[in-house]
């Protein structure tokens, strides 16, 4: 790993989604250490779109190199604000949700198009969003190999959004 930094590649940093964590990133990450790739994941506390994004921060000046963000789901709005630090090199938006400036996310999810799927939110309630259980199926493990369970029922995510 320390050969593939000397020759300038940067750190690239997963973002998770909401409404789950960090392990759905174990069978990315495992493959791209494969290719000799420096990789973090940010394990987020999903509490706020404002914590969100400095946990990312925190991940990425760890780093001694520029960082790569990838941003999954609602990862893609943490690394459109976090993107605008000097140290990052790209932003890839991987089956994300990718806000204009001051775009607010439930417009997104309100004006998707007819062929994205939209996830079944709940409207805020004590500051976190949830998932309509009725609309939910488990999670498949083929989604995320090598993964953990999460209590997916039970997840919180971050009900404030960019104005």
């Amino acid at each position: 790993m320390d050969e593939a930094r000397s020759v300038g590649r940067a750190t690239i940093v997963l973002v998770h989604g909401g409404f789950v964590d960090g392990s759905g990133c174990e069978g990315v990450y495992r493959a791209l250490c494969e290719e000799r790739c420096h990789v973090d994941i940010v394990q987020n506390t999903t509490l706020s779109l404002e914590d969100y994004v400095v946990t990312t921060q925190r991940v990425m000046a760890a780093s001694p190199d520029p960082v790569v963000l990838i941003g999954h789901s609602y990862g893609g709005v943490v690394v459109t604000q976090a993107g605008s630090d000097s140290k990052v090199k790209a932003l890839v938006y991987l089956a994300a949700l990718v806000p204009n400036h001051g775009e607010a996310v439930d417009s997104l999810l309100k004006n998707a198009p007819p062929a994205v799927p939209v996830p079944p939110i709940l409207p805020p309630h004590d500051g976190f969003l949830l998932l309509d259980q009725k609309s939910l199926r488990p999670p498949s493990p083929r989604m995320c190999p090598g993964a953990r369970p999460t209590p997916w029922r039970h997840r919180k995510c971050p009900g404030e959004w960019p104005p």
